[in-house]
């Protein structure tokens, strides 16, 4: 017969790794993604339920970099419906947390004509809110439509094998 704590540590597992990733699937189509790396995300308590409740954008959202720090801009977190007094603007900057030699580094980058850092994906790991960023150009129209057409090709293949 399992312990009273074994059961809440068990249901508190669960809690965890039910919580929502959230792509940015029109980055993936406007850009072309060069590398990506991995940051940590300053919230505030309510700012993380309100992400696991889902309902986060990351449309618009891109990142600056401001006095040796990254900051991620446009991310819109609706307000928490219990919050009350304790919610923040919901489109407010948010604090990246990353290694000072990873911030200089796509910084640099950064500076190259035609170069951006861009969310590709929002999600917990071990109770930690993540942001997935990469470094991306944007596509030209001709790239998008070349993009469309050898994914309507592959679609056609994957049919006709499975016939």
């Amino acid at each position: 017969m399992k312990s009273k704590q074994q059961r809440a540590a068990k249901v508190q597992r669960e809690k965890l790794g039910a919580a929502p990733a959230i792509d940015n699937r029109r980055a993936r189509h406007e850009y072309e993604i060069l590398e990506s790396l991995e940051a940590g995300l300053v919230l505030s308590g309510t700012e993380v339920k309100s992400i696991r409740a889902g309902g986060v954008s990351l449309n618009e959202a891109y990142a600056r970099f401001r006095d040796g720090e990254a900051w991620l801009l446009g991310m819109h977190v609706p307000n928490y419906k219990q919050g009350s007094f304790s919610n923040v603007d919901p489109n407010r900057p948010r604090k990246l947390l990353m290694h000072r030699e990873q911030i200089e580094r796509l910084q640099s980058r950064v500076g190259e004509k035609g170069l951006t850092i861009v969310p590709l994906r929002l999600y917990f790991t071990r109770g930690m809110a993540k942001v997935q960023l990469g470094l991306a150009r944007g596509k030209k129209l001709w790239d998008k439509r070349a993009d469309v057409a050898k994914r309507d090709v592959e679609r056609e293949i994957a049919r006709q094998v499975r016939r």
